[in-house]
């Protein structure tokens, strides 16, 4: 996969997981996150799964060895786990508008983190990111009154701590993603975490009945679980962890027009511009990449 087809399909996951979250700010005002996120994974990840023994891949391989094993019980349950609980909490707490913006903070948790691992300084202009994102950040949880929150704390807590958790979900299968199918690591961290969830799945009535609801929940795991993360973290072959989180722009912006015209979600001009703000760290990250470019 060349990088322009590795941007194709991360704009494409990224698009879906804004539209998931507009679907679920409906679905969870008739049930609980927990119930939700547990549904998500376990259905998700046996499609997943189903679909690439379908296909021939042997589906127990990644368990061959301890090493890997362990690799993957990271990742479902320091990663997808916390990446997919938080972010519905933020939404439940707040909406899929700001709890997507708010997620989006995760890019700077990457790069951080890419420091780290590396032991070297971010780039210049990933600190002026850094500024640009916590000064949106800011007008968007306050609206540009600095003495009150517009938004919960709960919602702002649960928000920022999706955002950190997409550090771990980009980092830590990268070595995975090299030697295994992304359907065979997406698949089995959904099922693994899901089964956090059982006890709440298995003590839950099934609470939805209307046809609206269920063809919400239909996309959230269909289109909005299973093809976002498979595109998403399939992106990574191509493209670095930085790029594919920049990438993830699209979310912030297709739940934000989404919830206006599907739910009449309304932000006030400093949480746009707050939002705006937030989201235009992609362009200021893709600013010395274009200019290499040129320069060849």
């Amino acid at each position: 996969m060349d990088k322009k087809h590795g941007m194709i399909i991360a704009i494409i996951g990224t698009t879906f997981w804004g539209l998931s979250g507009v679907a679920a700010q409906a679905v969870l005002a008739a049930v609980s996150s927990l119930w939700l996120v547990g549904l998500r994974l376990l259905l998700a990840g046996v499609l997943l799964l189903i679909w690439a023994a379908c296909t021939g891949t042997d589906i127990w391989a990644i368990f061959k060895t301890w090493h890997t094993t362990g690799r993957l019980l990271v990742f479902a349950i320091l990663g997808m786990v916390p990446s997919q609980l938080c972010y519905f909490l933020a939404i439940h707490y707040g909406n899929a508008a700001t709890a997507t913006v708010l997620q989006f903070l995760g890019p700077l948790f990457i790069i951080a983190t890419v420091a780290v691992e590396t032991k070297t300084m971010p780039r210049r202009i990933d600190l002026i990111s850094m500024a640009v994102a916590l000064l949106g950040t800011i007008l968007l949880v306050t609206e540009g009154n600095f003495t009150h929150l517009s938004l919960a704390p709960l919602a702002v807590f649960w928000g920022v701590l999706a955002g950190a958790s997409q550090a771990s979900y980009t980092l830590v299968p990268r070595k995975l993603l090299r030697a295994f199918d992304a359907k065979i690591v997406v698949g089995w961290s959904m099922v693994i975490g899901s089964v956090l969830f059982w006890p709440t799945l298995l003590m839950t009535p099934w609470p939805l009945y209307q046809p609206s609801l269920l063809l919400d929940v239909a996309f959230i795991v269909v289109f909005g679980t299973m093809l976002a993360y498979l595109l998403y973290l399939g992106s990574l072959r191509a493209l670095s962890p930085q790029t594919v989180g920049m990438i993830s722009a699209c979310e912030p912006l297709s739940a934000t027009l989404f919830s206006w015209l599907l739910l009449g979600t309304t932000l006030a001009p400093a949480a746009l511009l707050g939002g705006a703000l937030v989201i235009c760290t992609v362009f200021l990250q893709a600013l010395p990449v274009r200019k290499a470019h040129l320069r060849e």
